[in-house]
């Protein structure tokens, strides 16, 4: 049985750093990932293929096959779904994970999203509550995020952000005709427009050439390069240092616990179906919300019942992604001038300050918007198929500009994951079992957000606007979180400020799962800051044969 100094499960934002962080600082590391390690070329630029239309299958995976899940309605009846079905809420399954697919907005939670509690109270029904850290805590781990994945952008124009020690890396891209003209319009309207951050190069950075402004963009891989990730940044890194060990399609089981119940390593399937035992002092969970719940729930002994940190039953709670809401509209002019990745500007005026809400979104232009994808943004009563869709597209695919957010969501403990008593996978694990649905007052928030998208449109001259607005059902997606929550008291969360598990002090969440919130922007940077910081205080408690808790 191999033994390491770390295992580290997941090898996307917040694993791929903590893999890097540690290998550098000398431990011994295996990383696990589920899926494999993918190049443009296995992905290649095939509408039809494209991660964004779930309905027509993931190329990033996982094996529609070998990983179903269950989700339970509203009336309580459960279902089995693969990948390519509405509410399985996948998560790119591969090396980089969501960083080698996403559309890559890189943007810092502001210094309220941290603590949103104290900002507004808890609505009824409610869990919504405070970081034990603050923006203050992360600001020098999020510029370590900008500089090393590297970011590009221009935040100046932008007076909501929280303060910052140092300009982004990298300056924007060139604007396009869709940006201009809703730059334009916001800025008669008093607001205050700005360059979307990106994780993807405008000019030569770290070795990898800038973007080509290709539209395949978001769902796809970056054939140049362009696009950071952590599979072309931090994971070579830590492979270049001799200490990490790397190993695809390895299917996580279970934590294992030694005699006196402390965890000592884990199960897993190799590439070949084959069950493996490793042990590890450190154990580092970054599956995402959804996966790594499932880990811990899955990692039962007499010692951990109910499993790993799930002593007062809030592994799986709280599950929250981010309500996209907005609106778009419909020009009597040309507005898409074919330059890639589409979405450019930003504005964060309505974050906070909503009389009435708790709290608020950004809202920005979409990514390119591909023909098979343009369907989901007709208006109200043009069909989606045969002579009338056909002519629709030919006249105004060139001619509708959407703009949308993704709305704090108020996070509800029934919102969930568990693991379900009869489904298993491929290998004979309890799969996820997903039920509950969104907070109301979610909906009214990303309400009043869709229709301040609609006046900044017809403020551009929108001749017809529709809104955009998502139902009550359980959110989650690609910017999935909250299920293993951070916090100071055991008995109201999974892990303490530093994504240490309650009562399992070798045990750590790394990933989205972690937030407490998930502020109203796409948080991936987020998660690698969190990833930098917990990796910080692995490192300062690392003796080199055991690991000390707090």
């Amino acid at each position: 049985m191999t033994t390491y100094d770390a295992v580290v499960v997941g090898a996307g934002a917040g694993g791929g750093i903590v893999a890097k962080e540690l290998a550098a600082a000398g431990l011994h590391v295996l990383l696990l990932e589920r899926g494999k390690a993918v190049t443009p070329a296995d992905c290649r630029k095939d509408d039809l293929r494209n991660q964004r239309t779930s309905a027509l299958g993931a190329p990033f995976g996982p094996d529609e096959n070998q990983n179903p899940r269950v989700i339970v309605d509203g009336n309580g009846n459960s279902k089995v779904i693969r990948v390519r079905d509405g509410g399985y809420n996948n998560n790119a399954a591969c090396v980089g994970g969501g960083t080698q697919s996403y559309g890559a907005m890189a943007w810092r939670f502001l210094p309220k999203d941290f603590r949103m509690k104290e900002t507004y109270g808890v609505p009824e029904g409610s869990t919504l509550d405070d970081w034990p850290i603050t923006y203050d805590d992360l600001e020098p781990f999020y510029q370590m995020a900008e500089e090393e994945v590297g970011v590009s952008g221009d935040m100046t124009p932008d007076p909501f952000h929280g303060p910052r020690k140092k300009p982004l890396p990298m300056p924007p891209l060139p604007p396009t005709k869709e940006h201009l003209l809703i730059e334009s319009a916001a800025r008669r309207m008093g607001l205050h427009p700005f360059p979307i951050p990106m994780l993807r190069n405008s000019v030569p950075y770290n070795g990898r050439p800038p973007c080509m402004r290709c539209r395949w963009c978001v769902g796809f891989a970056c054939e140049v390069n362009a696009k950071g990730g952590t599979q072309n940044t931090v994971i070579p890194a830590a492979l270049k240092t001799g200490n990490c060990h790397l190993e695809t399609e390895a299917i996580a089981s279970e934590i294992t616990v030694d005699a006196s119940g402390r965890p000592n390593g884990l199960i897993y399937f190799d590439g070949n179906d084959r069950r493996q035992q490793v042990r590890a002092e450190l154990l580092v969970v970054s599956g995402a919300a959804i996966e790594s719940a499932r880990l811990l729930l899955n990692s039962r002994s007499r010692f951990f019942p109910e499993g790993i940190g799930n002593r007062f039953d809030w592994v799986g709670r709280n599950l929250q992604g981010h309500t996209y809401s907005g609106a778009t509209g419909l020009f009597d002019f040309d507005t898409y001038d074919d330059l890639g990745p589409g979405a450019s500007v930003a504005l964060c005026d309505y974050n906070h300050g909503n009389p009435g809400l708790a709290g608020g979104a950004l809202l920005c232009n979409e990514f390119i918007r591909l023909p098979i994808q343009a369907i989901n943004d007709f208006p109200p009563g043009v069909r989606g198929w045969g002579r009338e869709h056909k002519k629709f597209l030919r006249d105004y695919y060139r001619r509708t500009v959407g703009l949308r957010g993704p709305t704090q969501e108020i996070p509800v403990f029934d919102a969930r994951v568990q693991v379900d008593p009869h489904v298993k996978d491929h290998w004979g694990i309890p799969v996820p079992r997903m039920s509950g649905g969104k907070h109301p007052h979610t909906l009214e928030i990303a309400t009043a957000m869709a229709r301040k998208a609609e006046l900044i449109l017809k403020e551009a001259g929108a001749t017809r606007t529709w809104l955009n607005i998502p139902g009550q059902g359980l959110s989650g997606g690609q910017h999935q979180a909250g299920t293993c929550r951070m916090g100071d008291d055991p008995q109201s969360s999974v892990v303490n400020r530093y994504c240490q598990v309650h009562g399992a002090e070798n045990v750590f969440v790394v990933d989205g799962s972690v937030h407490v919130t998930n502020g109203g922007f796409n948080p991936v940077l987020t998660i690698m800051a969190i990833a930098y910081w917990a990796s910080d205080y692995m490192k300062r408690e690392w003796n080199g044969t055991r690991f000390r808790g707090a």
